[in-house]
């Protein structure tokens, strides 16, 4: 679906358009260096100290009487859900795209990062660095377009079982963890009978062994630390997950799936410029306009459109491309998607609501977007 907002572009415009991208990154490539490695060391720092302090608050809050108990808890589960959120977001999700493996630590690299949640390390590299960063909102490529779980676009098929699509979303968000790690799987072709059960089962190994350690360290080793404030603690590590899941689920969602958000079929990937590709990116993307705080918190993705044209460059210097980027789009004339975390969010959740009834594609791609141009 293409927006008639963005101004067509010659092929030699679309051409300068990617190198103008490249430039940027050249420069931000030679500029990186040892206030880049403070930084995610420091993200480090926080997420182990926030870790411990509402494990702490959690296990200690446990023995207290009655009122302390409950402030003890909410303190406790808002420490440990800010530690899981910095840990997916801006320490996992950027380590493992590999943006800081320029700083050759160990603790820091992006082929051998581990995060805390349910899916591994290696099932995202697949699903999201590749397919989803490669062929962005391609149609039939791109999983993320909805998940399997959401109709989002026109242009995927209705059917009478999308009419309960708002209580999928919300069932959706609140297990967000649990959806990507089983993405990889693909179970439409176990469903469909194109791969077998034994099969399924081998691929699903690795993430059964990632979802029984997060399960044991969560919910059994900490909570029975406890002994008698079992409880106390599970309930908190539960909410902590929970929070996280729908902390993530939105900031991904706002940056993917706007009403300005386009999606394009699989002919755009047939012999792809560079250029086509950035304009791929911004068209595909959208940002939440925010400070410092909303930054961090979102890994950064707050920068969505950023992340996809420069998703190997450290998350914190996209504060810095985004004045440039945006400057760049104005003169070549497109829309530089943006806007409050509110107004992305209602967008989406009005998609979600519109497209679980029928709606029609439309008949259209802009020619500017066709791979054979240029």
């Amino acid at each position: 679906m293409t927006s008639s907002k963005h101004r067509h572009l010659s092929a030699d415009e679309i051409q300068h358009f990617g190198a103008e991208i490249d430039a940027m990154r050249a420069r931000t490539v030679a500029d990186l260096g040892d206030r880049d490695a403070r930084y995610i060391r420091n993200i480090l720092k926080a997420v182990r100290f926030s870790e411990v302090l509402g494990r702490g608050l959690l296990l200690v809050g446990a023995f207290m009487p009655a009122p302390w108990l409950a402030a003890a808890w909410l303190a406790g589960t808002a420490c440990l859900a800010i530690a899981k959120i910095l840990d997916n977001m801006e320490l996992g999700h950027n380590v493992i795209h590999g943006q800081f493996d320029w700083m050759s630590d160990p603790q820091f690299n992006g082929k051998t990062f581990e995060w805390d949640i349910v899916g591994t390390s290696d099932s995202w590299r697949k699903t999201h660095n590749f397919r989803h960063h490669t062929y962005t909102n391609v149609h039939g490529m791109d999983d993320d377009l909805g998940y399997g779980v959401l109709r989002l676009f026109p242009e995927q098929p209705w059917s009478p079982a999308r009419l309960g699509q708002p209580l999928y979303a919300l069932i959706f968000a609140l297990l967000f963890q649990w959806g990507v790690a089983v993405q990889d799987l693909r179970l439409g072709r176990w469903f469909a009978g194109r791969i077998s059960t034994k099969d399924l089962g081998r691929q699903f190994e690795p993430t059964r062994r990632k979802m029984k350690r997060q399960i044991l360290k969560d919910y059994v080793f900490f909570p029975l630390m406890a002994g008698p404030g079992f409880l106390t603690v599970f309930t908190g590590n539960l909410v902590a997950n929970g929070i996280r899941n729908v902390w993530t689920y939105s900031v991904i969602f706002c940056g993917h799936f706007t009403t300005d958000v386009e999606t394009f079929p699989k002919s755009v990937i047939k012999s792809e410029s560079r250029g086509h590709w950035c304009l791929r990116q911004v068209r595909g993307s959208a940002n939440l306009s925010g400070g410092f705080l909303l930054n961090v918190m979102t890994g950064n993705l707050s920068h969505q459109i950023e992340h996809h044209l420069f998703p190997d460059l450290p998350a914190n210097r996209y504060v810095e491309l985004a004045p440039q980027v945006r400057e760049l789009c104005a003169r070549y004339g497109q829309i530089y998607n943006t806007g409050s975390m509110p107004k992305q969010f209602g967008q989406v959740l009005w998609r979600i609501l519109r497209h679980s009834f029928p709606s029609s594609p439309h008949k259209h791609m802009a020619e500017d977007m066709q791979a054979k141009h240029g």
